[in-house]
């Protein structure tokens, strides 16, 4: 029997009205999301309204579906009632996801649900138009001849009302981003010194390479504003506050070497080094007389290092020769990005997340893939401007990494398919529940792995000195102990051409008292670049070879470190040596000072080195003896360390980077009678 009774109707009949205005509005504004790809004022407005509407619409059509389906269960089309239970099933499938996205923001490893939404919205809607037909059609004679309405449980003057509502929806979207438009506060494009001084010609940041993509100064709030991101990125986040990145500028050996900057040349020569380290403090034009360098304590520059838009608001490189050459373009805005009401932020907050293609725009850029990205920091020079004396090349990763097999972009063959980037590296993939995580739940790491071991115990960060040791450890770097096989050693008591032996398995000892020489091999064979690479003037890397018998008398040493933690200086070094302009060796990292090198020794990427050591058995020696050869680094040299950290040195642990051992038969030389 069909419930079709007069209290049914009335009901139904009461939701019409509201459910009807709040569904096209709804639909009206999500369409307009969709089809429109602008970051405008008016579309985030729409956007906002669009979820207002689609919360209460979740809501309202509720009760509306249950009591139409109360009334028509009895009737028996089986067109109108499948397209009816379809439609209920698609409202199911466009209120979950739409709760989904307004709870979770669009996750990119669940963009699955923002498809399904749309899809299912965009179905429901049709399918909607399909019942009303179907039903209209399906409608039996009788009632047509009795003229009674073909949609009983739809009011009079209900077209009018939803029309209406919608109407004024669209004129107060209209109206509320016209008044927020009018009220926004400009960005100061200015610096934030008065009279800032250009020192270094007509260009605001030099000696810094830095451009902006308004040829204007940065505020600050556009540049620092890293604790904002925390608020979604808060697995990142933890990731970047433990980086040597955010420490960029509070490193206690930057603060000493650009005060130093600071007190011989001025202020504005730490335009040089701040757009590495300290970016905003260059954007923002604070370094001038009269403002704060990044090496302030308890300055925005100084607490953030290199922020998140630091690296994010790169735009592109202006060329590959480092020293901040990075084209800076702040992100736009989302409603109300710098109020300070929780309420307008949790909105912002909302809507950023809601829809995120312009932040993923703005943030995710193609050229942050491209190890290009790295040079603009990690790439160096020092110019007349800065030495008083001449163009000079400093530490250079982007170049070195072009050179090696990993780029497939060197001189033996180029490809556009490369092997590593610095990305793949120093940037490696990891587990996170982070929004930006993939569809594998992977996310690159903000904890940026290097060689700095010295910070992390500083801030006693035990996780990031954990992650450091295993980077260094991860054999990219391995030694070979060469077996010092004998030539005159006795094989076969069978006369044999000496031509035909192979030396390389000849048996391998030594004589006691004889003089021995040992070839250790020193192979990159996984770093990207140089070994070492950065600061190779003030870090420490050197092999420790030891010589023991038996009973672990230790009969020959290179490479120990003394009481005093200095390492033996005649030990052999992978390091570089700067000079000044009176062959004075440049040791307190001022570069400034810098105009060349008396040594360099690094080991090029897919390449080797050669270690000779050469000592004289002990006659007491008990075989076998056992040499070992050990790659050992240390963050900073020990005279550097003391004099930079001032109050707050502390010892810096020495890294085993890779090593190996041989045992070597000792024999005793027969006399001839």
């Amino acid at each position: 029997m069909v419930a079709d009774s007069q209290p049914l109707i009335n009901t139904e009949r009461s939701y019409v009205p509201v459910t009807g205005a709040l569904t096209v509005a709804c639909g009206i504004t999500g369409l307009v999301t969709y089809l429109f790809s602008s970051h405008s004022i008016w579309l985030q407005w729409s956007v906002l309204f669009h979820l207002l509407t689609g919360i209460i619409c979740s809501f309202a059509l509720l009760p509306y579906l249950g009591a139409h389906f109360r009334r028509t269960i009895g009737f028996r089309r089986s067109g109108v009632l499948l397209s009816g239970l379809t439609t209920i099933l698609l409202f199911i499938g466009f209120a979950y996801s739409g709760w989904h996205i307004t709870l979770r923001g669009q996750q990119e490893s669940e963009q699955w649900i923002y498809v399904l939404h749309v899809v299912s919205a965009v179905l429901f809607l049709l399918l909607v138009l399909v019942h009303v037909v179907l039903h209209a059609r399906s409608l039996p004679e009788k009632r047509k001849k009795r003229n009674q309405s073909r949609y009983p449980g739809v009011p009079e003057g209900s077209i009018k009302s939803i029309v209406k509502f919608n109407v004024i929806l669209q004129l107060l979207i209209g109206f509320s981003a016209l008044v927020y438009w009018l009220g926004l506060e400009p960005y100061q494009t200015s610096p934030v010194v008065d009279d800032y001084e250009y020192s270094y010609g007509e260009h605001r940041f030099r000696p810094s390479q830095t451009e902006t993509a308004n040829n204007a100064f940065i505020d600050q709030r556009q540049i620092a504003n890293s604790h904002r991101c925390l608020g979604c990125h808060e697995d990142v986040g933890r990731q970047w506050m433990s980086s040597v990145h955010r420490q960029a500028a509070s490193d206690p050996t930057y603060v000493t070497n650009v005060n130093l900057l600071a007190e011989n040349e001025g202020i504005s020569a730490t335009r040089y080094c701040e757009g590495c380290h300290a970016p905003v403090a260059l954007l923002s034009g604070e370094l001038s007389p009269g403002g704060k360098h990044g090496g302030v304590a308890n300055t925005a520059a100084n607490r953030e290092g290199i922020s998140c838009m630091g690296c994010h608001g790169i735009v592109s490189l202006k060329h590959l020769k480092g020293v901040a050459s990075f084209l800076f373009k702040p992100a736009e805005d989302y409603l109300f990005e710098q109020s300070q009401s929780p309420l307008l932020r949790a909105i912002h907050d909302l809507l950023l997340r809601t829809r995120p293609d312009q932040h993923r725009k703005d943030l995710g850029k193609s050229i942050q893939q491209d190890s290009k990205m790295c040079s603009a920091c990690h790439t160096q020079f020092m110019d007349k401007d800065m030495n008083d004396w001449g163009w000079v090349k400093m530490q250079d990763e982007y170049s070195a990494w072009l050179k090696s097999p990993f780029s497939n972009q060197h001189q033996e063959g180029y490809s556009n398919d490369v092997v590593r980037r610095c990305q793949d590296c120093h940037m490696p993939l990891v587990n996170s529940s982070d929004p930006s995580a993939d569809v594998n739940g992977q996310i690159r790491s903000h904890h940026f792995p290097g060689s700095n071991t010295f910070l992390p115990l500083l801030r006693g960060d035990q996780k990031q000195l954990d992650e450091t040791r295993k980077f260094l450890q991860s054999n990219k770097i391995r030694v070979s102990i060469d077996k010092p096989n004998r030539e005159d050693a006795l094989q076969t008591l069978h006369a044999l051409d000496e031509n035909l032996r192979n030396f390389e398995e000849a048996p391998f000892y030594f004589y006691l008292g004889e003089q021995a020489d040992i070839y250790t091999v020193i192979s990159n064979r996984g770093v990207g670049h140089d070994f070492p690479g950065g600061s190779i003037d003030i870090n420490q890397v050197w092999v420790e070879f030891l010589a023991m018998d038996a009973e672990g008398e230790l009969f020959y040493h290179s490479g120990l470190i003394d009481e005093e933690n200095i390492v033996d200086p005649e030990s052999y070094f992978y390091r570089s040596l700067p000079v000044d302009r009176h062959g004075k060796l440049v040791w307190k990292h001022d570069l400034f000072n810098m105009v060349g090198e008396s040594f360099k020794r690094v080991i090029k990427a897919g390449e080797s080195d050669i270690v000779h050591n050469r000592f004289r058995v002990p006659a007491w020696a008990k075989s076998p003896i056992t040499v070992t050869a050990t790659v050992k680094y240390r963050k900073l040299n020990e005279r550097y360390a003391r004099w930079a950290l001032k109050e707050r040195y502390i010892k810096i642990p020495v890294v085993n980077v890779a090593w190996d051992s041989l045992d070597i038969p000792i024999k005793t030389r027969k006399e001839v009678e």
